[in-house]
């Protein structure tokens, strides 16, 4: 739901009626349905805000939105628990004009200060202006699903939505190559040492889970964590209870996410988490629920899941539609897409996620459930499976439990050799090793520029968990490096569309549950995801539960980058950073190589995307 951008400063000259309107037509795609601007009378506070109407559709709940003369917000996002937090202030005398989430969040500011953030249940960024205090409170949800980009010197403070409206309000674009340096080499689209940093210099975002004071008369800024989850496992919880408590959570999740005054569906890949969200709809009342479901399939393709997806919509009596994407017009919608992202994406994933959305939008819904997230705070990716064997290994346990042999039962050939065991035995030796390596394949890429690799040597990024075992490695990805990434093409692939996503795993009180379970509830028996089959096995058929093969909206990416277009247009990308001095010349004699999108090397892909930065 919508896009928002400001202007705090000083000097009067830069708080502009014509600013503010270019970074809102930059951001019309988030929010089409109103623009609406605001500058203080001392005109040295402007914002803007680009309104896509999901909660209360009436012009009292335009924005930006005042509140007892001296409150002016901005929001991005939904606070799914609006109505008991609502509740609870009426309690306290505040008075509401409003059925908007948005005047709840300023009114809760006006009642908590800050601490109004630790009752919020929500997927936002939002600012709100203080103009007794001269003061800029802004913040963004837990999990990072909604985006706050911010530039900040001795004259101003200027944020926005997307990196785009910046630009447009006269902040300089200027591709950061550290980033870039560690995007080529080992793909990382974060730096998970400095949150804040992005592919661009001088911008920066706030961190998921933080909240920034700038105090204008002194140009004071001040970031603030306001919310982490810590691994803290409770041995003593049975499966019974995990199983019930999960259902509990993840239901009552779904329900606030049903909330919506526009139409709601779901993604449905075919995959465990998205049919999950499914049976659990089935189980909800809600009049904006409209039981249509979007699928992304490729015809001929093995990995294509569709079958498993009609199954699902079958058994729910769901009106189901499904986007497809020819050879032929990966080219544009690469274009497309990455005029949207604005920083690079690894693989072509993205595009069917923006065609999916899409095809939401072109049929009459704007609120999507997904099933993000799931796979990061549950187990999901076989990649898991190395630590979950580890942490046996380095307590004894892993012959006696039979997981390893289950695993190799149901196909799963992860890797698990001396260096595994090493790893569990000498953790940081291991680690120590690995850095050492991966620094060493990044600068000896031979289809680097010398001089380029050599600049950024030491600033490769690489890092591991720091707990070295099963719910270190979700929580490393969860909130360190990872889930950021896809939470970020998610809200540009569907705000492209003004589509709003809702993700109901993320929900920070189901996040914080798992996060005490033991790692058997994440895997078992050679299973990822052990607690969710559990919990949607009486609700799903078994082919769907128990299915192990791990797909993850995969498109034929391997087939598209045969096509002469394709190939000839990444060509054009690596001439492109050639010139920049980024890859070395060399390369431009190297044919395409074709990888599937989530292989370890996909490095002429990598070339593409990055070759946006310098449009």
């Amino acid at each position: 739901m919508c896009g928002i951008a400001g202007i705090i400063s000083k000097n009067k000259q830069n708080v502009t009626q014509q600013s503010l309107q270019y970074a809102a037509t930059a951001l019309t795609h988030r929010g089409p349905e109103g623009k609406g601007f605001f500058i203080n009378d001392k005109n040295n506070a402007g914002l803007a805000h680009c309104r896509l109407r999901i909660i209360d559709l009436s012009d009292a709940a335009a924005q930006p939105f005042n509140y007892l003369t001296r409150f002016f917000i901005i929001h991005n996002g939904e606070l799914y628990n609006y109505t008991e937090i609502k509740k609870q202030l009426r309690q306290k005398g505040f008075v509401f004009t409003t059925e908007s989430d948005t005047e709840v969040i300023v009114a809760a500011y006006a009642a908590y200060g800050a601490s109004c953030l630790q009752q919020f249940d929500g997927m936002f960024s939002f600012a709100i202006w203080d103009e007794q205090e001269q003061t800029l409170f802004a913040a963004r949800d837990r999990m990072g699903e909604k985006p706050f980009f911010f530039f900040y010197d001795e004259e101003q403070f200027v944020f926005a939505s997307e990196i785009n409206a910046l630009w447009q309000m006269g902040i300089e674009k200027k591709p950061n190559h550290s980033m870039l340096y560690n995007f080529i080499s080992i793909g990382y689209t974060n730096n998970p040492t400095e949150p804040r940093e992005t592919f661009f210099e001088n911008i920066q975002k706030l961190p998921a889970a933080n909240y920034l004071q700038y105090h204008l008369p002194t140009n004071e800024l001040a970031l603030h964590n306001y919310w982490q989850v810590f691994p803290q496992v409770d041995n003593a919880v049975s499966e019974t209870d995990a199983i019930e408590k999960f259902e509990e959570l993840l239901s009552a999740s779904i329900n606030r996410r049903l909330r919506s005054d526009v139409a709601i569906g779901t993604s449905l890949s075919g995959g465990l988490d998205s049919s999950a969200i499914v049976a659990f709809c089935n189980e909800q009342k809600s009049v904006a629920y409209t039981h249509k479901c979007f699928t992304a399939s490729f015809a001929g393709f093995e990995k294509d899941e569709l079958h498993y997806a009609k199954q699902v919509a079958g058994q729910f009596g769901l009106q189901h539609f499904v986007a497809e994407i020819n050879d032929e017009e990966v080219v544009g919608l690469m274009d497309k897409v990455m005029r949207q992202q604005q920083e690079p994406i690894a693989s072509g994933s993205a595009l069917a996620q923006y065609k999916v959305y899409e095809l939401a939008k072109q049929n009459g819904v704007t609120v999507l459930l997904d099933g993000q997230g799931a796979d990061e705070i549950l187990g999901g990716y076989h990649k898991y499976y190395k630590w979950h064997w580890q942490d046996l290994y380095r307590q004894k346990k892993l012959a006696t439990s039979s997981e390893l042999q289950a695993a190799r039962a149901l196909g799963v050939t992860e890797n698990f050799g001396l260096k595994n065991k090493l790893a569990a035995l000498l953790p940081q030796l291991a680690g120590g090793l690995l850095q050492s390596k991966k620094t060493k394949q990044a600068y000896q890429n031979k289809n680097l520029n010398r001089e380029w690799a050599f600049a950024h040597k030491q600033q490769l990024y690489y890092s591991l968990p720091t707990t070295p075992d099963l719910n270190g490695a979700l929580h490393f990805n969860s909130f360190i490096n990872g889930l950021e990434e896809l939470l970020r093409i998610a809200d540009r692939n569907s705000m492209a569309h003004a589509v709003e996503v809702r993700l109901p795993f993320l929900n920070y009180e189901l996040v914080e549950f798992l996060f005490t379970l033991p790692p058997h509830y994440k895997i078992q028996k050679g299973f990822t995801k052990w607690l969710l089959r559990k919990a949607v096995e009486n609700k799903l058929p078994p082919a769907i539960v128990w299915r192990n093969q791990k797909v993850g909206l995969e498109p034929p990416q391997q087939q598209w980058m045969q096509d002469k277009t394709v190939a000839a247009t990444i060509a054009q990308a690596k001439e492109k950073l050639v010139q920049q001095n980024i890859l070395d010349a060399s390369v431009l004699q190297k044919k395409i190589q074709p990888h599937h999108a989530y292989a370890a090397e996909n490095s002429d892909w990598k070339y593409w995307s990055a070759a946006y930065l310098f449009e």
